[in-house]
């Protein structure tokens, strides 16, 4: 995907923007999001089809100097959704306050409704009709900045994601439970690799599976509308509508039916039909009838316990069996299931055995809490595979990730790009694929190697060096420039006189430290490109605490210290100046330059150029992290346990554990790891923050209980 550096600015704004609709509509909260959902499907598939339609065009066939029409089949191959002009973004936006721009947007999604027969009937249309025409015309043109407008790649399908997010995170919809988090979605495609064949989701909400399976295949650069067929089933006939929404939005088409997975037709025309199967069923349901399931044959390992209702007492085990059961002979399924299941006792605990026995349990992994938007509690995900080769079938890789997360806000955590990655290669090395996951950590220790490079970048008709570092230098040095007439006035001034020459002390190792380091970019860089290693004892002396990546990454940290050390200061001088030392009042101290209001403020430019050198800097050390995390707990290239992270159990040691499928209960506990990146007064400050989020929220609330015991006469 085409990243563009400010796309979470983007997202946040287009978000802001379509909220105008809940404020200036007829809409509850709770209803806004369907049109809004429309809009950027719209939008999305316009932005497919200016993606491949030139190239379309150019194939076209001519007959007696006439070319053939565009039609649907062209841009179908090409993972596009055809559009005639009328749903065409651009004419929508086009249109003026004259103009009845709802019947334009309804006129649209009909357009496409008649081409495309499965989503006949699902694209919202007549809610646009509450909406004030000069809003939708604002939120039309909102939807279309220009920065996305030439944008490449699957930009709107990353949007429409984040609004997914957004609208799961308010529970705007059934209860937010229409949304898995793309990270865990992720991680389940990455584990069971859909890379062809029919994908079965008897739960799929708004249809992530489907989605990431796709990404998936386009990833090896094929085509997932050639390879993979989708079908679901979902009891929430406005989720279908967004499920059905989603894959179109993304090129792709998917067999959704309304269904209630429990009481369908026993699907005898479906079991053991699918080569994958994906789910994020819902968790521990206790209401379904026992004497409606009892009979099922997608149960073949038997009914969990039935309470005094004669209700199933818990659900999990149902859906646990129904997944195995659609599965061919080859088949492999990932799913995301309550953390209680894998450890229940009673007649769940039966079930467990059973499924075990059959030699299908594959991968076992524990997820912290907070990586869902609507609910804290933990989970796991579980990995059948019906094609386990014979060394492996009565084994089971334990992984614990609960210490494997990125902080996203105060309430929600996800996996990194590279987590997810580093996650997937104890599976590759599980079966037997050491090379990928070598090819994995080279590739670390080479994106960390350009990173350092990229900053500093040589401008080859006079060599001079531009990047983000030698940026930083030179806008410091006009700031330092500037603020150095007046302070050279103070030398002999004791209390500020050292202070200063501190300053110009800590410029000097700066200095000294951006050379050498540079030095160690380019003997590293060329030491690497001149070995072809493809050991993994060598790959950890590179990345190990003596390693030219390590020394590399301990350089990078030091130059942002000094950074943010010689700004600090810099900073901390100039308020000293103004607020203590009438410096203002001075015809040394150039103010209007310094601090001032004009557009070339030398303070502000100083601060963003740090800020870019920083990043750049942290991401040296960023990808030599992960490629120590691999390889320092791999160092043969080899699965091994390591203690709180992973092992592989046999079912001997499952049957001692009363069949236990929880990672935590096998690998121990992780070793306690020092952060050397802890800063203790950027904490504060969050904690700060947070404190001061808290106490608002506490306001809030006391506020509402005051204003119901009101209502209430109390």
């Amino acid at each position: 995907m085409a990243q563009l550096e400010n796309i979470e600015a983007i997202e946040k704004r287009l978000w802001t923007a379509a909220d105008t609709l809940r404020t200036n509509s007829n809409y509850a909260s709770n209803e806004y999001f369907i049109p809004v959902m429309g809009l950027i499907f719209l939008r999305h598939a316009y932005s497919r089809y200016l993606a491949v339609r030139d190239d379309i065009v150019k194939k076209l066939p001519s007959r007696g100097g006439k070319t053939r029409e565009l039609r649907k089949e062209d841009f179908s191959q090409k993972g596009a959704i055809f559009l005639n002009e009328k749903a065409q973004f651009d004419s929508l936006v086009a249109l003026t306050d004259a103009d009845d721009r709802a019947e334009a947007v309804i006129a649209a999604m009909e357009s496409i409704e008649k081409d495309y027969e499965n989503l006949k009937d699902q694209l919202p249309k007549a809610e646009y009709r509450e909406l004030d025409n000069t809003i939708l015309g604002q939120l039309l043109r909102t939807l279309n900045p220009e920065e996305l407008q030439n944008a490449t790649g699957d930009i709107f399908g990353r949007i429409y994601e984040y609004f997914l997010t957004g609208f799961a995170d308010l529970k705007a919809h059934d209860g937010g439970e229409f949304f898995t988090p793309v990270s865990l979605v992720q991680l389940i495609a990455n584990v069971i690799e859909p890379d062809h064949g029919r994908i079965m989701d008897p739960a799929c909400g708004s249809g992530g599976m489907f989605v990431q399976s796709a990404h998936f295949v386009e990833r090896m650069q094929k085509n997932p509308g050639q390879l993979l067929t989708f079908y679901g089933k979902e009891k929430n006939p406005t989720t279908i509508r967004l499920a059905k929404m989603n894959l179109a939005v993304h090129g792709l088409e998917g067999n959704i039916q309304k269904d209630i997975t429990y009481y369908s037709d026993p699907d005898e025309n479906l079991k053991g039909t699918f080569d994958f199967v994906m789910a994020n069923p819902p968790f521990n349901t206790d209401e379904v009838d026992a004497d409606k399931v009892k009979n099922d044959a997608r149960l073949p390992f038997g009914l969990p316990g039935v309470n005094k209702k004669k209700k199933v007492s818990n659900g999990n085990y149902l859906w646990i069996s129904y997944f195995h059961s659609y599965l061919n002979d080859s088949g492999r399924a990932g799913f995301v299931m309550s953390s209680q299941a894998s450890s229940a006792g009673g007649e769940e605990a039966k079930v467990r055995k059973a499924v075990i026995e059959s030699g299908d349990v594959d991968v076992m992994i524990d997820i912290r809490g907070n990586f869902f938007y609507t609910r804290s509690v933990p989970c796991q995900l579980w990995f059948f595979n019906r094609n386990k080769p014979a060394e492996l079938k009565n084994k089971v890789l334990m992984i614990d990730a609960r210490n494997v997360y990125r902080k996203v806000t105060r309430k929600i955590y996800d996996f990194s790009p590279e987590q997810q990655k580093n996650l997937t290669a104890i599976v590759w090395l599980y079966r037997g694929r050491q090379q990928q996951f070598l090819d994995l950590v080279k590739s670390y220790i080479a994106q960390s190697l350009t990173e350092a490079g990229q900053c500093f970048e040589v401008e080859s008709d006079d060599d001079k060096l531009n990047g983000p570092i030698p940026d930083f230098l030179q806008t410091f040095e006009s700031l330092l420039k500037a603020i150095t007439p007046f302070f050279e006035s103070l030398k002999d001034n004791k209390s500020h006189g050292e202070v200063w020459q501190e300053l110009n002390t800590e410029w000097k190792q700066l200095l000294s430290d951006q050379a050498s380091f540079k030095t160690a970019q380019g003997k590293a860089k060329n030491n690497w490109e001149k070995q072809a290693i493809d050991k993994a004892s060598e790959l950890l002396k590179w990345v190990g605490d003596e390693g030219a990546l390590s020394q590399l990454g301990k350089n990078s940290r030091s130059i942002v210290k000094q950074i943010d050390l010689v700004f600090k200061h810099t900073t901390r001088l100039i308020d000293l100046a103004e607020k203590e030392l009438n410096a203002k009042e001075n015809e040394l101290w150039k103010g209007n330059e310094i601090n001032g209001a004009r557009k070339n403020n030398l303070r502000k430019e100083a601060d963003s150029a740090r800020k870019e050198a920083v990043e750049k800097l942290n991401q040296v050390r960023y990808f030599h992290k992960q490629a120590y995390w691999l390889i320092s707990r791999f160092p043969e290239g080899k699965l091994v346990d390591v203690e709180g992270l992973v092992k592989l159990v046999d079912q001997s040691d499952l049957e001692s554990n009363d069949w236990s499928l929880t990672p935590g209960r096998y690998v121990g506990v992780a070793p306690e790891e020092v952060d050397e990146d802890f800063d203790f007064e950027e904490t504060m400050k969050e904690i700060h923050t947070e404190l001061q989020t808290l106490n608002a929220e506490a306001v809030e609330l006391a506020q509402q209980i005051q204003k119901n015991f009101e209502e209430l006469g109390v």
